[in-house]
């Protein structure tokens, strides 16, 4: 059920500029200021306690933007990848995972939504996951914010669909219906051993873009109408534990399996941390 608080915490995002919001933010992150981007990439760290040490360069004064901090790469030997059929994919925390419900797909308490609707109303590809798997796993700021293949995968197709830009913290969760349906979203389309697999990246408040290692920034700029790519003529195969994209700035990401393609590991648990690399699934 949702709650009262829940409901009054969100009400400001119903009335925030969000748009304006997050292409300010997007100028800021990418601004090359010197000394004044270095302070604010250490009032970052301190702020949401970064562990720099796991960063192939831990050197804060040697970015020379927000967004090249933000997106830095870890360490080689920083996320040692399990002997796991499907590693999961980003560091974050799991918002909510399991089985899909005919075409329902859990968000929080009192709130789901549909597959339809998450990758923009293509109903055939909707129905590849009737009764599948998902998993929504949200990145804070703090966070490693590339995000890496679960399994291997050839990619087919591309969907950038436009929508809000609330953000996507737990307490929005659970006080705004559909709330990964309607926010803007990158749906990703890979055929794998196993059927179709689906990640999805949700943009949000001041998410200043969001990038594929095969196309590059996807927004913005931010289009009105959905867009599509196909790659039926490349041959674009992802390995198990590649990076896939990247966020600037905290996110979302909702995966799709087919029905009987994985079981989850017994040890996840909503709101529970999650790290790039760990097991998340095993055949099923």
């Amino acid at each position: 059920m949702i709650t009262v608080s829940d409901r009054l915490a969100v009400l400001p995002q119903y009335l925030l500029p969000k748009g304006a919001l997050t292409n300010f933010a997007g100028r800021v992150a990418g601004a090359k200021g010197g000394a004044m981007t270095t302070r604010l990439i250490r009032w970052f760290v301190g702020k949401y306690d970064v562990n720099m040490g796991e960063a192939l360069n831990p050197d804060i004064a040697s970015y020379h933007s927000f967004n090249e901090f933000f997106t830095r790469a870890l360490r080689p030997d920083a996320r040692p990848l399990a002997q796991a059929d499907f590693i999961c994919p980003v560091d974050g925390r799991i918002s909510q995972f399991g089985v899909i419900d005919d075409d329902q797909i859990f968000q929080a308490k009192g709130h789901k939504f549909t597959t339809t609707a998450l990758v923009g109303g293509d109903r055939e590809l909707a129905a590849k996951f009737q009764h599948g798997s998902f998993a929504n796993l949200y990145l804070s700021p703090r966070d490693y914010h590339r995000i890496h293949m679960p399994c291997d995968g050839k990619l087919t197709r591309m969907i950038y669909i436009p929508g809000e830009l609330f953000s996507v913290n737990p307490t929005t969760a659970r006080g705004i219906p559909g709330l990964f349906a309607r926010n803007e979203r990158v749906v990703c389309v890979f055929d794998t051993a196993q059927g179709p697999f689906v990640m999805t990246l949700v943009g949000a408040t001041i998410v200043g873009s969001m990038a594929t290692v095969w196309h590059g920034v996807v927004n913005p700029p931010r289009q009105p109408d959905i867009k599509e790519w196909t790659y039926a003529d490349q041959d674009i195969v992802l390995k198990k534990g590649e990076e896939l994209g990247r966020f600037l700035l905290g996110s979302t990401v909702v995966m799709l399996f087919p029905k009987d393609a994985l079981q989850f590991n017994n040890a996840w648990q909503p709101a529970a941390p999650v790290r790039l690399g760990e097991m998340m699934a095993n055949l099923q």
